[in-house]
């Protein structure tokens, strides 16, 4: 079994910027990256070896963070409404992020997840394609089909 502490220290940090990707919300990745910690702990006798522990992490952090969208959508009011209106200039940029957020939700998997692990978590490829079990390739031409698509239907609109 190897040392608890250890590991936190160790993998804490990719394992906040894979939720932190996820979510790109910093109070919900430390949130989800604590939970993934306190599961693990309870769990690590059970971790056989079949990946690196990175990755099962990561894992976990997945399963987790799934679970806390799943709880706040059955639980939470709908926000439908955007936010207050702010000053004329602000609405073309708004109206544009939304579209591309659109688009971004649109994209089907796994060219959303691969791209938001490089977009907003900042994770090298050779990582991305761990955590699919692929290789860095992989990861390299997925992101590329990601953003080529996010970018074809961006100008199409």
């Amino acid at each position: 079994m190897p040392d608890f502490e250890e590991v936190y220290r160790r993998y804490f940090a990719d394992v906040y910027k894979y939720v932190l990707a996820l979510s790109r919300d910093e109070a919900v990745a430390e949130e989800v990256t604590q939970e993934t910690f306190f599961k693990a702990l309870t769990a690590i006798d059970g971790f056989r070896g079949d990946c690196q522990l990175r990755v099962w992490l990561c894992q976990i952090a997945r399963n987790q963070y799934l679970t806390l969208c799943r709880e706040r959508k059955r639980f939470a009011e709908q926000d439908a409404e955007p936010g207050d209106g702010g000053i004329e200039e602000g609405f073309a940029d708004r109206d544009a992020a939304r579209r591309l957020h659109r688009l971004f939700h649109q994209l089907p998997e796994p060219y959303k997840e691969v791209f938001s692990l490089r977009t907003f978590g900042e994770l090298p490829f050779s990582q991305i394609g761990e955590l699919f079990g692929k290789t860095e390739s992989w990861a390299r031409v997925t992101y590329f089909r990601a953003r080529q698509k996010l970018k074809e239907d961006f100008d199409g609109t």
